[in-house]
């Protein structure tokens, strides 16, 4: 067999990584020959050699932690359904409008078939497309709704039938209104009122959401962006806010991020029966 230098004093020969143990290997042998002088009488023998194993504990990372496994388990319901509240009546007379105009000057002047019918496609056709500019123009789009699963089974049976009036209005199309929950808005912050807000700096609701609260409550989140309000003009009207939604509804108020402030409108009992 070979003989090892003395002046080598450890080699890394092996290193093994696992997702779980890390196991690495070491080759130790023996001091420089400038040491050796003083430690001969502790080393038997100048050439053996020493394997140290060393275990190294599991990765904590590994673990999967109790937050993530109920996060995994509340699970967000799309509602992918048909619904003529998701259909905009400025865009579908506007659409048609157009079309029998189009179709009509076509026929008109001879481009198309049909020139017989061109002076009623023409009639139709022009109010027709008016007054789906006019809807376009008044129009309010809805706000996204994110509901849990577990809301979701609740809410029939203990959302109030002022929450339930609350969401279908808000996540479907309105016309003339300046903005969702426009008259709520203007009886809680008062505008122009003493002790109210200027209208201009009125909260904009920019979403909902369906949650169970942890005593098992259900609860309707809304979402306002108010760029010129603090929280303090949110937990002064938080008492009005409870008021104007209920009966049976108690209101919280919370911050968010970005200007955002959060009103949870939670009702008082597990079944409307």
């Amino acid at each position: 067999m070979k003989a090892i230098s003395p002046a080598s004093t450890a080699i890394l020969i092996h290193s093994h990584h696992h997702s779980i143990n890390h196991h690495r290997w070491f080759l130790s042998l023996p001091p420089r020959r400038h040491q050796q002088q003083h430690l001969t009488g502790s080393i038997p023998n100048p050439h053996s050699l020493k394997l140290t194993f060393i275990t190294k504990a599991a990765d904590s990372a590994s673990q999967p932690s109790s937050s993530s496994a109920g996060a995994a388990a509340k699970t967000i319901v799309t509602d992918d359904g048909f619904s003529f509240s998701k259909l905009s009546f400025g865009v579908i007379g506007l659409g048609v409008g157009i079309s029998l105009l189009s179709y009509g000057f076509g026929a008109y002047f001879n481009i198309l078939p049909g020139s017989e019918w061109s002076a009623i496609l023409l009639t139709y056709g022009f109010p027709l497309a008016i007054i789906g500019m006019a809807l376009k123009y008044a129009e309010l789009k809805p706000v996204p709704c994110l509901t849990y699963s577990d809301a979701q089974m609740l809410r029939e049976t203990a959302a109030t039938p002022i929450l339930k009036q609350v969401k279908n209005d808000v996540t479907r199309y309105r016309y003339g209104d300046e903005q969702h929950l426009d008259e709520a808005l203007k009886r809680i912050f008062q505008y122009g009122q003493a002790g109210g807000i200027p209208r201009r700096s009125a909260p904009i609701l920019q979403m909902i959401q369906e949650e169970v609260t942890e005593d098992g409550k259900y609860c309707l989140v809304l979402v306002f962006e108010a760029k010129a309000l603090q929280l303090s003009d949110f937990e002064k009207r938080q008492a009005k806010f409870s008021s104007f939604f209920g009966p049976g509804i108690t209101a919280e108020v919370g911050k968010g991020e970005n200007n955002l402030y959060e009103v949870r409108l939670i009702s008082n009992s597990t079944s409307n029966a």
